[in-house]
């Protein structure tokens, strides 16, 4: 069936490490080699795993006081990037693109931060970029892409490559990416709600 893709590199940037291990066991287990950056990049590498930088993709440091990391064409364009699209796939090859086959997300804590009566400045800077940025871009692409984006969808693609291998059908994709959706649209809402205050 056409519609199998196989997972080979996961890139893995969350807020909440919590119910994150058995996920990324499973992944281990099955060969997928993870990306990622600061403080998830420690604890992948804490767990005994190898992890590469995203900085060694891109060649370009964590800039703005982390507000910039993965935003670059090297990383979206490894996401975005169609495996059956014979353009996209000489691009990949002419800038060194590599392909991305599952992005996990857990956004900042915007609402539990105005929640807890932090300052304008601190709420702000919870807004997340990257995040909801790879969030959209993984799950624009469910076609050849998986997209877990948030911590309440890591046991949800564990049961998934427990039963599978590290492999997912479109069914599977489009589910998780309709789950994305819903996770971006609550937390834009949430920050409209804020501002519209």
């Amino acid at each position: 069936m056409t519609d199998i893709k196989k997972i080979k590199t996961a890139l893995v940037s969350v807020f909440h490490k919590d119910g994150l291990e058995e996920l990324l066991a499973a992944l281990n287990k099955e060969g997928v080699k993870f990306l990622s950056t600061g403080g998830t990049q420690k604890f992948i590498e804490s767990l005994g795993y190898e992890c590469q930088t995203v900085e060694s993709v891109t060649t370009y440091p964590s800039i703005l006081g982390g507000r910039v990391k993965t935003l670059h064409p090297k990383v979206f364009g490894g996401i975005l990037a169609r495996r059956d699209n014979a353009g996209d796939q000489e691009q990949m090859k002419t800038y060194d693109i590599p392909e991305i086959d599952l992005v996990v997300v857990d956004l900042y804590p915007f609402e539990d931060t105005v929640a807890s009566g932090a300052s304008e400045q601190d709420i702000i800077e919870k807004i997340d970029i990257g995040g909801i940025s790879l969030i959209r871009a993984a799950a624009k692409n469910f076609n050849d892409v998986v997209i877990v984006a948030s911590k309440a969808e890591y046991g949800i693609l564990t049961d998934i490559i427990r039963e599978n291998g590290a492999q997912t059908s479109l069914a599977d994709r489009r589910m998780l990416a309709t789950r994305a959706f819903g996770v971006s649209s609550h937390y834009d809402t949430a920050i409209h709600a804020w501002f519209a205050k």
